[in-house]
């Protein structure tokens, strides 16, 4: 069965259209109205190999805050949908991923239980014009709209860039290494019988 999700939320403070293919090809059609937020949105896709529409309306006369943390909210639960119920997949995933001077680790668990650790140093730099704490603040969105257990961490960096592209690709690359199917898998990969 395709691994597809659609998801639709408006609120008074956002209006976000957004859909998915688990198994696509990386291609990304994403607006959000922040250039940044839209470029690490397409970077997910790419390194996921995820295919991923995004619309987004926000109210960045504020701040960037609604508008990234309910897309994340969105892509959690998209993600969710599209998984099913988890039979076949590897369930765990991670990846080092470097980016130039920087280096960060991505290690995910589709374990139904939601978890985020997030550890980047308050003495590194984040992006102009895009804080750390919004980075932060979408993959806690996407990790308890996924129901996973995410642990993100940049191990070193200067280059605040870099490091949010770290984290961002690490992430996608886990999920796709997670979310892929094992063909010795015949039910839910968890002792339990259920990922609950």
């Amino acid at each position: 069965m395709p691994r597809t999700s659609k998801i639709e939320r408006q609120t008074l403070e956002t209006q976000i259209s957004l859909s998915l293919n688990l198994d696509g090809v990386g291609k990304a059609e994403v607006d959000t109205g922040i250039g940044f937020f839209d470029h690490m949105l397409t970077l997910i896709a790419k390194h996921a190999l995820l295919d991923l529409e995004v619309k987004a309306k926000g109210d960045l006369e504020v701040d960037f805050h609604h508008t990234v943390e309910d897309v994340g909210i969105c892509l959690g639960s998209a993600l969710s949908e599209a998984l099913g119920d988890k039979v076949g997949i590897n369930r765990y995933g991670f990846m080092y991923l470097p980016m130039d001077e920087t280096l960060s680790r991505a290690v995910i668990d589709l374990s139904n239980r939601p978890f985020i650790e997030f550890r980047v140093s308050s003495n590194m730099p984040a992006s102009e014009g895009f804080p750390m704490s919004l980075v932060e603040e979408f993959f806690r969105a996407i990790a308890f709209n996924l129901r996973c257990n995410l642990h993100l961490e940049c191990l070193y960096g200067r280059d605040g860039h870099h490091i949010s592209e770290s984290l961002f690709k690490g992430f996608a690359r886990a999920l796709k290494i997670a979310a892929s199917n094992d063909p010795r898998q015949t039910g839910v990969p968890s002792s339990k019988g259920s990922l609950s």
